[in-house]
């Protein structure tokens, strides 16, 4: 059957704009009744006393629950985690410490503010700066690296060494985390925002011992999560505690306040580049080392000196991961997770270093390619990085570029060209998925993986079309509930390729499965309807379970990106306006180009945020954020955004998976800040190592 050329539009797009589809706070029980979360108002020390009689009195109050009254809970043990109304601890300002439930939202709102609180405080620290004497390495991560000799960039001719500074990022996704939890005796059903739908059943199960029959988990549609989304987070343990100890429906949403605190954020991280070359521009050795931070009372670790290991191909690279424990919440994972801040830093250094040695940015990228995996001493599965660079730099106009930096004026504004890479792993994981047509000429695939924005079911439908050659409005993708089939998490740009393969897997064999009814196995295009009415079936189905990539130990697999973006700066008022961006991504065959192209958008424009605006600010005083609400953490709006022009190298992978493809998700937010700051230096000749670049770092 034929498709547009362009892919197929969102198969849930229409349930979505008319509010037909529930998300998490929007399912409706009898008897549902609301919580609301009291924060803790210190960084560090214990409750000695909680005050609730004036909640508990007020209207339509049915309990406060808190570390007093809450039943102990089986599956609290010795592991890292924060055990919610287990003790009197407190780790973090805005920590979860009660649950007062209501049977309306607002009334639970208004009595959570009349719990008082008392403390013995402790002296706290929520400054990375301060834990710079106090770091560990990381266990399971990879954090020290060697090839060669260590910081052979101190003998090379042309060197540059610089700090990079990058803040915290907060998950302010458009949908407010909730979850609203029904018990029935010792079984449980949730509906949440959950990445990771059998990963968030299991984590249940080993909280309240029960079998996995006993829990269910549903995440249909997701508002936005982009690694938030994977941990069974407190606020959500306090929904399963209030509703198990009331014995009805309870739903709980957090505020956006909370949203700063209580579901992770990306870590700010300081890190230090040594770089050096020959005068003809071939690097001959990079240092790299970075200090990230964490939890008291969790490790979260991520490899934000990963890329610098493989992007370049260079004799001697020594990199170094550290991490700094702080009263905080614990940080999590974050669009691009490690390789968006690390990426940051090293492609801002090869800018650095190429004006060093007054050579054009991307020639330099080229001079230094590497030609398979330096690290492992690995083939590349593929790498079309290099079609990437040609066919962006063409549709870009970066022969227009000026190399001597403030060079370049055009009404009134300074005009500068970035460019930088891009770099994020192609995984796969197992997966699996059932699919069944029936005689109705339906098809129906089924799998437990989830939906947080990019396209999940438009692109399983347009890979089922690719196999079944039925029309794409009889194709259905049923995902969101634990019950389904198992699937990975939907994080690490992996579900395409993970749930993708399960699809296209399933539905191969479904097909031979009505050839070989039919008399005629390895046969093409099946006459479905005939088959299935000859052999008087209702249908015909199918469960598939999908391996990861074969031979993955014998090659190395990353997709790849190469932003372009001209800025203007106001020479007086050191204003940043980004006007043009031209992305060019190897990513493999590309399954279906509307949602791929709408991801590259979304991660540019948030590539915009992280360069000009985003940031969280801290009251070191209190460990409190002071810009806790969307009016003062500062993001693009549509104003801040030119047009983003995508260009797809359109490869086929022939390693990855069946279908050739690999994730885009993440690599689009890579790098993309450096292209930025890379511009602003092109344009003013001021080079910004802290990001936000923001107009007080350029007066």
């Amino acid at each position: 059957m034929n498709t547009p050329k362009e892919g197929i539009t969102r198969v849930d797009g229409r349930l979505k704009v008319t509010g037909s589809i529930r998300y998490a706070a929007e399912y409706p029980f009898p008897g549902l009744v609301y919580g609301a979360i009291v924060s803790s108002t210190i960084a560090k020390g214990a409750i000695t006393g909680i005050e609730s009689k004036a909640a508990e009195s007020a209207p339509g109050v049915v309990v406060v629950v808190s570390h007093l009254n809450a039943p102990k809970i089986p599956g609290y043990g010795g592991e890292e985690e924060i055990k919610t109304f287990n003790d009197n601890r407190i780790y973090f300002n805005g920590q979860p410490i009660a649950l007062v439930i209501a049977d309306s939202f607002e009334r639970a709102k208004h009595a959570a503010t009349l719990v008082k609180v008392q403390y013995s405080k402790e002296q706290h620290q929520t400054n990375i700066e301060a834990g710079l004497q106090n770091t560990f390495k990381p266990w399971g991560d990879g954090s020290d690296y060697l090839r060669g000799e260590a910081n052979a960039y101190q003998n090379a001719p042309v060197k540059i060494e610089a700090e990079y500074r990058t803040p915290i990022h907060v998950h302010n996704a458009m949908e407010p985390f909730a979850m609203t939890a029904k018990w029935d005796g010792d079984k449980v059903t949730v509906y949440t925002k959950s990445q990771y739908i059998k990963g968030m059943q299991r984590e249940i199960m080993g909280m309240f011992k029960l079998p996995e029959e006993n829990v269910t988990v549903n995440s249909k549609v997701i508002g936005g999560a982009f690694g938030s989304g994977s941990p069974l987070w407190p606020y959500a343990k306090a929904a399963l505690i209030g509703a198990k100890m009331i014995g009805k429906p309870l739903k709980v949403v957090i505020d956006r306040g909370q949203m700063f605190t209580m579901v992770g954020y990306r870590s700010p991280a300081i890190q230090k580049l040594g770089m050096g070359a020959t005068a003809d521009g071939k690097l001959t050795g990079i240092t790299h080392i970075a200090t990230g931070e964490t939890a008291t009372y969790q490790q979260f670790a991520e490899g934000i000196t990963a890329t610098t290991n493989i992007l370049y191909n260079c004799p001697n690279v020594n990199t170094q991961y550290r991490l700094t424990r702080l009263d905080m919440s614990v940080p999590t994972y974050t669009r691009g997770p490690g390789e968006t801040t690390g990426v940051f830093a090293l492609e801002s250094a090869v800018d650095e270093l190429a004006n060093a040695l007054n050579m054009d940015p991307l020639e330099f990228r080229k001079k230094n390619y590497s030609e398979k995996d330096p690290e492992q001493n690995l083939p590349w599965s593929s790498k079309y990085l290099r079609d990437c660079y040609e066919m962006g730099a063409a549709h870009f106009g970066w022969d227009k570029r000026s190399q001597k930096p403030g060079s370049v004026m055009k009404d009134g504004w300074l005009v500068g060209y970035g460019v930088s890479n891009g770099v994020y792993g192609a995984g796969r994981a197992p997966c699996s998925a059932k699919a069944r047509l029936s005689a109705d000429g339906i098809l129906l695939i089924q799998s437990s993986t989830s939906d947080m924005g990019p396209g999940t079911a438009t692109v399983m439908v347009k890979i089922a079309s690719d196999i079944i050659s039925i029309p794409v409005e009889n194709i259905k993708f049923e995902l969101g509930n634990s019950s389904l089939p198992a699937a990975p998490g939907e994080y690490g740009s992996m579900t395409t390729s993970s749930v993708g393969s399960a699809v296209y897997e399933v539905c191969t064999a479904l097909n031979e499965k009505f050839n070989q009814l039919d008399g005629k196995s390895g046969a093409g295009d099946p006459d479905y309807a005939r088959i299935l009415k000859e052999h008087n079936l209702p249908f015909v189905e199918v469960t598939h379970k999908s391996g990861g990539t074969p031979n993955a130990d014998k090659y190395s697999s990353h997709a790849y990106c190469v932003h372009f973006v001209e800025v203007n700066v106001h020479p007086t008022l050191g204003t940043v306006k980004v006007t043009r961006v031209v992305a060019a991504l190897d990513g493999g065959k590309i399954l279906n180009p509307i949602t791929a192209r709408s991801q590259v958008i979304g991660g540019a424009v948030w590539g915009i945020s992280m360069a000009l605006m985003e940031g969280g600010v801290l009251d070191h005083r209190y460990g409190k954020y002071v810009n806790n609400n969307l009016a003062d953490y500062h993001f693009a709006s549509n104003a801040d955004v030119p047009q983003i022009e995508v260009l797809f190298v359109d490869k086929p992978d022939p390693v990855t998976n069946a279908m050739g493809s690999k994730g885009i998700g993440e690599v689009t937010i890579v790098g993309f800040a450096a292209a930025v700051a890379n511009a602003v230096f092109n344009a003013t000749g001021k080079r910004v190592r802290d990001l936000p670049i923001t107009p007080d770092k350029l007066v």
